[in-house]
């Protein structure tokens, strides 16, 4: 019997577990640093291979569905509402997320019940911390290049483009038909090499968790085995409550919905990277019935705008150091973070440990120590896990919720499906 994409990322994770824990133990001696330093380095090429592949997928197939969808729509008014309608949800999920977050670290107060050791003064984070400015937010949105843009892989940036492209090549009328015809031609061969990429995501989930348990060992899951249950209960709180009750207000079958994105979930938790399963997401939210010009104008713009797990992450983080350092943050501190990070979380995707930066932006308007940061830097690849997993469910959500709001869901092409399989 041939194995599933889903069953084989699993045994990829296993493996990955098991190889990483007999490399950690067989190093785990000072003298032996540099060893291990380069069993995890060889083990992490696999999954930065696969990283790479698909990254090189992103930026044309992001493009070409983006400008298919807005010249079929062939309405700038029609672009304005959806687009009006897509950041009004964003807004909407993203104040969730970051209440989530904020009642996590409330309630379970894993900074006071941990009483982990504080990290010496002058400690080096790595982290630069970067304050929200409207010019980086603005530069951040629109591209000076779209060469550029595509080579660096900022979505948001492409995103942009394309509306004025896809605007652009509906308003042409005749003549816009063979660009159109050709962009549909060049996201269906996109997809195509995505299948042929997907045959190698068993070993990029395996060299990512190998390298992971290589350098950090299971014990690092004991220490801070507390502040792990916290934060991913607070996850599993939003996934399971939150989007649940949004899609059972929109009357969206919310399980059927989990069910058709368990592969690029599990993908995304096993790499800890959202833009991995992109593709299948799109595929997933196609079967769930979801209108193709809406999956490639939502979707897209989820990846910058609406990262419900980096919004939790960054509030339950911040209130976290806060409370290790014995510092109660009032209601008025903890609205003023909800403001700041709403606005601040949008400035700067795309840049490396884009989390950590934002929050350490935000530790310097409280007074917070920097050296605190060091307190999540053993774990951060571990939460990141979580909270990209909780980012490909809530854009998936996101799509479903203005599909339905369009009446562009067509939840009978599901039922279908089903009699088809059985």
């Amino acid at each position: 019997m041939k194995l599933t994409i889903t069953w084989r990322i699993f045994i990829g994770l296993i493996l990955g577990v098991i190889v990483g824990y007999v490399v950690h133990t067989a190093y785990d001696s000072p003298a032996d640093q540099e060893t291990l330093n380069t069993w995890s380095k060889n083990l992490q090429l696999l999954s930065k291979v696969f990283l790479r592949m698909i990254k090189m997928i992103i930026g044309p197939l992001v493009f070409s569905m983006l400008v298919v969808g807005i010249a079929k729509l062939g309405d700038f008014k029609l672009v304005g509402r959806i687009g009006g309608k897509t950041l009004g949800y964003f807004l909407f999920a993203t104040i969730l997320s970051l209440l989530t977050g904020l009642a996590a670290v409330n309630i379970l107060k894993p900074g006071k019940v941990m009483q982990l050791p504080l990290p010496a003064n002058g400690t080096d984070t790595g982290i630069e911390a970067k304050k929200f400015s409207l010019e980086s937010f603005l530069y951040h949105i629109f591209p000076q290049s779209i060469i550029e843009s595509m080579a660096a892989n900022e979505i948001l940036q492409i995103v942009v483009f394309a509306i004025f492209f896809g605007i652009a090549t509906a308003a042409i009328g005749d003549t816009g038909k063979v660009v159109v015809k050709a962009l549909d031609a060049v996201s269906h061969v996109m997809f195509k090499i995505v299948s042929y990429v997907m045959g190698f995501a068993p070993y990029g989930v395996f060299g990512a968790i190998a390298a992971v348990v290589a350098t950090q060992g299971l014990g690092i899951f004991v220490g801070y085995a507390y502040l792990i249950f916290s934060f991913f209960l607070g996850l599993a709180f939003f996934v399971f409550v939150v989007l649940w009750v949004i899609c059972l207000v929109n009357k969206i079958p919310y399980f059927k919905l989990l069910s058709l994105i368990k592969d690029p979930t599990l993908l995304t938790f096993s790499t800890a990277s959202s833009e991995a399963s992109m593709p299948q997401t799109i595929e997933a939210l196609k079967k769930f019935g979801c209108s193709e010009k809406i999956i490639s104008f939502v979707l897209p713009l989820g990846y910058s705008f609406n990262l419900d797990g980096s919004m939790m992450y960054m509030t339950f983080a911040t209130a976290f150091i806060a409370q290790a350092y014995g510092k109660d943050l009032s209601a008025v501190q903890q609205i003023t973070m909800l403001a700041t990070l709403m606005l601040s979380s949008k400035g700067i995707a795309g840049v490396p440990r884009a989390s950590l930066v934002i929050i350490a932006g935000t530790m310097t308007m409280f007074d917070l120590p920097i050296e605190g940061l060091a307190l999540l830097l053993g774990i951060d690849q571990i939460l990141d896990m979580g909270r990209s997993a909780t980012s490909v469910v809530g854009n998936a959500v996101a799509t479903a919720v203005i599909s339905k709001w369009e009446g562009e869901l067509d939840l009978n092409k599901v039922h279908s499906d089903e009699e088809i399989a059985a």
